[in-house]
């Protein structure tokens, strides 16, 4: 190894994986990833996350570059492939990624935290037009034509969309009946009374 820690991200996951399979350059890596549908598990939205990720990996040890190609009026693509140590890391990720339930800061609990700063109303019309987008979701149907082996992600997030849509319109319901509400007063009056001696 280089000397520098592997840095384990879900784009490095994808990205070891992919070169698990043969040597590729990055391009091909974007594409797959695309096609396969693994760009929700993987930020490649921005066409240098990919290179970034890959830099990272080359430091650590865990790929090399495999040969630079030069196609006929094309530019120069240098292919890596996974080294011996990267596919011991990857195994270890993936083992460990599995059985660990590891602390992770999505950001929807960090605004749920939050929400005494705005009205009940307002929060039941943000967390509405949520249950909408996540009913949107769930109605896109899995890509055809694949084993279950390789959908089993898309399975995980659609049980926790649904187990979220059926919270969420619990908690909906309660704000608009207001078996669930705050207002300023409330608030003082609770932040006054809930210090050491309170």
């Amino acid at each position: 190894m280089t000397g520098q820690a592997p840095r384990r991200s879900p784009l490095a996951l994808v990205l070891l994986a992919l070169l698990a399979e043969e040597p590729m350059h990055p391009y091909r890596m974007q594409q797959l990833i695309k096609q396969r549908d693994k760009a929700k598990n993987a930020n490649v939205a921005q066409r240098n996350s990919v290179y970034q990720a890959i830099e990272r990996l080359l430091r650590s040890g865990l790929i090399e570059v495999h040969e630079t190609v030069r196609g006929e009026r094309r530019p120069e693509r240098t292919e890596y492939a996974i080294t011996r140590e990267g596919l011991s890391t990857l195994h270890e990720w993936v083992i460990t990624l599995l059985g660990t339930v590891a602390p992770e800061y999505p950001t929807f609990p960090a605004a749920l935290a939050t929400l005494p700063l705005v009205t009940p109303e307002e929060a039941a019309d943000a967390l509405e037009r949520r249950a909408a987008a996540l009913e949107e979701r769930l109605a896109e149907p899995l890509p055809p034509d694949l084993p279950r082996l390789f959908l089993v992600e898309d399975e995980y997030q659609r049980t926790v969309d649904r187990a979220e849509l059926d919270w969420l319109r619990s908690l909906v319901a309660d704000l608009r009946s207001g078996a669930l509400t705050w207002n300023q007063d409330w608030l003082r009056g609770f932040t006054a009374g809930s210090g050491p001696e309170g």
